[in-house]
């Protein structure tokens, strides 16, 4: 084998390699995403401001479950169920729909690069499970909450994005206010929670009848 295909080889093994090493060091500190990185090195507006959970609104936790992952306490980093689910949508012709845990948000987040390929889902979901394994859920929720693109303009986390649309910290939400952000985080570019439209509006009302009716249950990122 010549040498520059070593090289390539061990080079290709060591970036793959290298988030399996970095996650159980994210059981502390305050990590960035890839997309932040990337908007730095262009010259792009960052805004993020951490928050430990404990600085958020419990209204806001169950709505960006309810939004986003309805089992997370219940799965292990990966919703087989929702999968199924989305495979047998599919096979009938229905509307193809994501099933991305919170888990898997946080492994693309903090590892991998936006989009759709079956390249990054392939890495995404190892990593998932590798990092549900190796992080309290408390944690894995409190750095997707830091880490979630949340605003048009730069925007990354609860605390900028509670900002942003209502001019108050992550901490002092509303229930209201909660489902709006959690409604807005699919497409925050396009989605305003300061100025909601109509279909923004019903899907929040449908997440805070969700947490209302303690859908999903929070017992492990709740609980102290």
């Amino acid at each position: 084998m010549p040498v520059w295909l070593r090289w390539s080889a061990a080079l290709l093994l060591a970036v793959l390699l290298l988030p399996y090493l970095l996650a159980p060091l994210y059981r502390y500190g305050e990590p960035v995403s890839t997309l932040m990185l990337w908007r730095w090195v262009i010259g792009e507006r960052v805004e993020r401001i951490w928050v430990p959970l404990e600085a958020v609104a419990p209204a806001l936790l169950r709505a960006v479950l309810a939004a986003e992952d309805a089992r997370f306490c219940e799965h292990h980093g990966i919703d087989w169920g929702a999968l199924r689910s989305v495979v047998r949508t599919a096979e009938v012709g229905g509307e193809l729909r994501g099933a991305s845990t919170i888990t898997q948000q946080v492994a693309k987040n903090l590892f991998l690069w936006p989009g759709r390929s079956f390249v990054r889902k392939g890495l995404e979901f190892p990593l998932a499970l590798f990092i549900d394994a190796v992080l309290p859920k408390r944690r894995i929720l409190e750095i997707y909450l830091n880490v979630a693109e949340w605003g048009p303009d730069g925007e990354f986390g609860a605390e900028a994005a509670a900002r942003r649309a209502f001019g108050r910290s992550a901490a002092d939400l509303t229930l209201a206010q909660a489902a709006l952000l959690a409604a807005t985080l699919p497409n925050p570019s396009d989605r305003n929670a300061a100025h909601p439209s109509r279909p923004l509006l019903r899907l929040a009302n449908l997440y805070q009848a969700r947490v209302r009716r303690s859908v999903p249950p929070a017992s492990c990122v709740l609980a102290p």
